[in-house]
């Protein structure tokens, strides 16, 4: 969809190198940030022109690892142009640069600039809103070409610190990983439909957990809470016929090279049925050796943290390289 060159994926070992790149107010600081703090050496917003340049000398030092932040702030940005850099990076042996990108929706971009009063960089005369726009157009490209995606609109700041430390950490198994991610969602159907899924299911037509007064303040994570919906007569056909259907698409979308995947399973109130089928799917898919991230949207919203630390596994050996899509996690810039 874009006119960039052909970026030939890096080999499995060599120096890390990590673009950071994404829309404003998205979390890319953080993440940033978070590299500096697992021992990289972290350069924000640098001419285009001397990205090539800083590699080599982190290349020619004792530092290993460098992690560049580069966004519509940066002197001369071009998505064409950042693109042709990566390429070039990944045509030396030597090297493993990766591209991050940094997205979240825009009602969550336009409330944190109200909240922390801030100007948009490409509209700091104008509407908020217009900026926001503007960079999702301009950065278009690296949003489609990124390795990895990082939803930022649901979850807080310790949460998108763990993603970056599983992924980019000494010894994290996403480092040595590749092809296919498949991230799983649980939502509520009242509170509107994930933006970004790529295949929605319905488990409303499942007994509701809801109208037991012992499992009703319960979630899709206690166990009496999954027995109870697995005990619905048409529960057992309906995963059987699910994970069937994945095993068929999911091969699929790697042959194409598709980078990743979201699927997204609801119910009403996003707390029981699909939190367990989620979590169930989940368990199947690492099975058979796809690499799974799984959030549950509408507990992340109440405030438990722990339901949402990625679990990264090693995808099958289907000969496709992909990228990994991590959805969501609120982290807003400082």
């Amino acid at each position: 969809m874009s006119n960039a060159p052909p970026a030939d994926r890096p080999p499995p070992a060599g120096q890390r190198v990590v673009l950071v790149t994404g829309l404003s107010g998205a979390g890319k600081v953080s993440i940033l940030r978070a590299l500096e703090d697992l021992g990289f050496e972290a350069v924000d917003n640098p001419p285009l022109t001397l990205i090539e340049d800083l590699v080599a000398d982190s290349a020619s030092g004792p530092v290993r690892r460098l992690a560049v932040g580069v966004d519509a702030r940066s002197r001369g940005f071009d998505a064409l142009q950042v693109l042709r850099t990566l390429a070039s990076l990944r045509r030396k042996p030597a090297l493993r640069p990766e591209l991050v990108y940094a997205w979240a929706d825009e009602g969550v971009l336009l409330r944190r600039y109200t909240e922390t009063r801030r100007r948009h960089p490409l509209a700091p005369n104008g509407l908020v809103i217009d900026g926001i726009v503007a960079e999702q157009a301009l950065t278009a490209p690296l949003h489609e070409a990124a390795d990895l995606v990082v939803d930022t609109t649901d979850l807080p700041l310790p949460a998108l610190r763990r993603l970056v430390e599983d992924r980019y950490g000494e010894g994290g198994k996403a480092e040595e990983s590749s092809g296919l991610s498949v991230s799983l969602r649980s939502f509520a159907f009242p509170a509107g439909l994930p933006r970004d899924a790529d295949m929605v299911f319905d488990a409303r037509f499942l007994r509701n957990p809801h109208y037991v007064s012992a499992l009703k303040e319960r979630t899709g994570l206690d166990p009496e809470v999954g027995a109870y919906v697995e005990a619905d007569p048409d529960y057992p056909a309906f995963f059987v016929k699910l994970v069937e259907l994945l095993s068929l698409l999911l091969p699929r979308f790697v042959q194409e090279g598709k980078k990743y995947v979201t699927i997204a399973i609801g119910c009403t109130g996003g707390q029981h049925r699909s939190v367990h089928i989620v979590e169930q799917l989940a368990s199947k898919l690492t099975e058979t050796g796809w690499r799974v991230t799984k959030t549950h949207r509408e507990l992340a919203r109440k405030g438990n943290l722990a339901l949402n630390a990625p679990t990264l596994q090693t995808p099958p050996r289907t000969g496709a390289s992909g990228a990994t899509s991590v959805r969501s996690a609120q982290a807003q810039e400082a």
